[in-house]
């Protein structure tokens, strides 16, 4: 049986873009490897939008980000250089490691307006990969194995599961995979991995009886194998190993409180570059309680 039933909570990032807050909550930090999880959108952007809804220059340490887009684009730019737009139906695969920074602006929705709709997630890195060198990578098409049977036209997106496995490099066991469900179609729910979820982006499904509506997050029991679409849905897949407690200050993640307060002090005083195409602004460290440094001896 659904062991927890998460809603989405409506958080603000500015500029008039609101997401769905779902990972973490206080009762289920993570999933798996999956320690953060935000639903963007369905929102509609219209033409000449102000910059102020674009995500300005930030950093991160110590997961990485998986950004999916349903409709809409985004442009990313980040501190190794790289500058990839990502499209409906693609992947961008950040891993922050020891330290990176990018940025998300909307600039199609500027110049021509444009419907956005999205997943956010973030994988925390095992403890001998927290501190690994940054890297990006893009994938779409045969990067993100796609299969149709039954009404249900599926899309793995990180991860091995349905007997595949995505482009992506993965730093731990998991899965992660996009179903678009027909009414009355029924799909599988992969096995194999010790904690398991689904997340209902649009439409409504069954799960062992019972009807669960568009944003939420169903964290599952061993015996849930099989989901039902009541009506036309769209639902992620997503499960893996636990890595152990991690610790989580505004964009840092680590095992390590130490190492967030590290990373905060580095932020405020200007340590970590900006990306070089995108280096005129960027977001100041929150105020309010820090992570504390350790005592000096």
């Amino acid at each position: 049986m659904v062991e927890m039933v998460i809603e989405q909570r409506r958080r603000s990032l500015g500029g008039g873009l609101d997401v769905g807050r779902v990972l973490p909550f206080a009762r289920r930090r993570m999933v798996g490897p999956f320690i953060f999880f935000d639903h963007m959108g369905p929102l509609d952007l219209a033409a000449g939008v102000d910059r102020s809804v674009d995500v300005r220059p930030h950093p991160h340490i110590g997961l990485s980000t998986v950004t999916y887009l349903f409709d809409g684009e985004i442009v990313h730019r980040d501190s190794l250089g790289y500058t990839q737009p990502i499209r409906a139906r693609e992947v961008n695969w950040m891993t922050a490691g020891s330290g990176i920074t990018h940025s998300e602006r909307f600039e199609k929705a500027r110049a021509v307006g444009d419907h956005l709709h999205g997943i956010q997630a973030w994988v925390a890195l095992p403890r001998e990969h927290e501190e690994c060198a940054p890297s990006f990578s893009h994938h779409e098409g045969s990067d993100l194995p796609q299969w149709s049977e039954g009404g249900v036209q599926g899309r793995l997106i990180a991860g091995s599961a349905y007997g595949l496995t995505a482009g992506a490099a993965t730093h731990s066991p998991l899965f992660y995979a996009h179903l678009d469900m027909r009414a009355g179609a029924t799909a599988e729910i992969p096995s194999g991995q010790p904690e398991r979820a689904l997340y209902v982006a649009t439409g409504a499904i069954e799960v062992g009886g019972s009807r669960y509506e568009a944003g939420r997050m169903l964290v599952l029991g061993a015996d849930d194998s099989r989901l039902r679409a009541v009506q036309p849905a769209s639902v992620m897949v997503l499960g893996g190993e636990p890595i152990g407690e991690r610790f989580i200050y505004w964009n840092f993640v680590s095992s390590s409180k130490e190492r967030l307060a590290q990373a905060a002090a580095d932020w405020e005083a200007g340590h970590m570059k900006l990306p070089d195409a995108d280096d005129q602004e960027f977001i100041p460290l929150p105020g309010g309680p820090r992570p504390s440094a350790p005592a000096m001896s």
